[in-house]
């Protein structure tokens, strides 16, 4: 039992250090959460992510041409340890956006899907996936749905 409350909490702050560490503009801590092989799928518009050491650049990116500061916060954690080894996630992710184009400041309200792997140095994310269930003056007009029943 113990060592299922050490892999939740252990995965807990995989979230928590992704907002973290995206909002202080420091995209080479933030690559270091994922394994090797993480994929990050922010949406439709954008192709996705693949390999940590691409994860880096690519954020780090979007942190200097686009974003002048930004501010995650994440909640409602909720997590499946599917094996001593494996685990998925979701928590819900309010953030939002000012941009260095002085475009109004861009709002969303969403989940992050995440896939988790235990490896040698602990928990690291595999998968992300980023949900939205809305947007004002977002930068992006398309985003993944987080599947509400209608």
């Amino acid at each position: 039992m113990g060592e299922r409350i050490d892999a939740r909490e252990a995965i807990t702050d995989l979230f928590f250090a992704y907002a973290w560490h995206f909002d202080r503009n420091e995209p080479e801590s933030v690559a270091a959460l994922f394994t090797e092989d993480a994929t990050i799928d922010y949406g439709p518009e954008v192709a996705p992510i693949r390999g940590r050491d691409t994860i880096a650049p690519r954020i780090g990116k979007g942190l200097e041409e686009i974003f002048e500061a930004t501010s995650h916060h994440v909640t409602n954690v909720s997590i499946t340890l599917e094996s001593d080894t494996t685990a998925t996630g979701v928590a819900y992710v309010y953030a939002w956006h000012r941009y260095r184009d002085g475009s109004p400041d861009g709002y969303l309200w969403g989940q992050y899907h995440n896939k988790f792997v235990r490896t040698a140095d602990g928990w690291m994310i595999s998968e992300l996936i980023l949900r939205a269930a809305g947007t004002q003056d977002f930068h992006r007009s398309t985003m993944h749905p987080i599947g509400r029943n209608d």
